[in-house]
């Protein structure tokens, strides 16, 4: 019968023929000094740790994108509604300050189209601005149906990698037996690692666009009324 041998390298045994279908057992991650737990747990992972490391840096780019973006001190600026009626009222609404109007904020956007056609009836500015606010509406969620979609991708990888990671387990099984723990660890610890580690992209991913989302909606409605 073959023998397993030992690894000098990581301190795990391995069987010889589990060895030659290029099987070779994983060590734990630990934090260790001298490297990066961080990089521990990508080896230990494999090769699907990277989509979800992309998939988290593209959601907290995301993250950080619509946080910025949609302030409400960016989207309805304080007394935009009194100014421009102080500016009616003065003569001094010029086409230069209805473009200036337009130019400065989501909300004045949509006002500044009801500017230009206020010489016209109100079914036609009511329309004007109906038609720039669906616009608006649809910038404010850009980058919105993304953040959901990683949500929704991240754990299915995580869940890949706990298939791939089991396929491995038993194939080793098929090979070596289930006598030596240390040629089981590699597909264990990918089992484990990756679905841990979509589920910590797609839970804060999932909460986040629900609530960007639903800000989406209130400022909206905010600035119907």
């Amino acid at each position: 019968p073959v023998t397993p041998r030992a690894n000098p390298v990581r301190g795990f045994e391995y069987h010889p023929r589990a060895l030659r279908r290029g099987l070779r057992p994983r060590r734990a991650p630990t934090r260790n000094p001298e490297g990066c737990f961080v990089l521990e747990l990508m080896y230990a992972g494999g090769w699907l740790m990277w989509p979800i490391l992309a998939c988290s840096v593209v959601a907290t780019a995301i993250v950080i994108e619509r946080a910025w973006t949609l302030r409400r001190a960016r989207i309805m600026p304080d007394n935009l509604v009194s100014q421009i009626w102080q500016l009616h009222r003065q003569g001094q609404l010029s086409d230069e300050r209805v473009e200036a109007i337009r130019d400065g904020s989501p909300m004045g956007r949509m006002l500044a189209a009801g500017l230009v056609n206020r010489n016209h009836s109100r079914e036609v500015m009511k329309e004007a601005i109906g038609d720039t606010g669906r616009h608006v509406v649809a910038e404010m969620e850009r980058y919105l149906n993304s953040l959901g979609t990683i949500a929704a991708v991240a754990p299915l990888l995580g869940l890949l990698g706990t298939v791939s990671g089991m396929i491995d387990i038993f194939a080793v099984i098929m090979d070596a037996g289930t006598g030596n723990a240390g040629v089981l660890a590699g597909g264990i610890s990918k089992a484990l690692i990756t679905t841990a580690a979509g589920l910590s992209v797609a839970i804060p991913s999932l909460m986040l666009y629900r609530f960007f989302d639903s800000k989406v909606g209130k400022l909206a409605i905010d600035m119907e009324e």
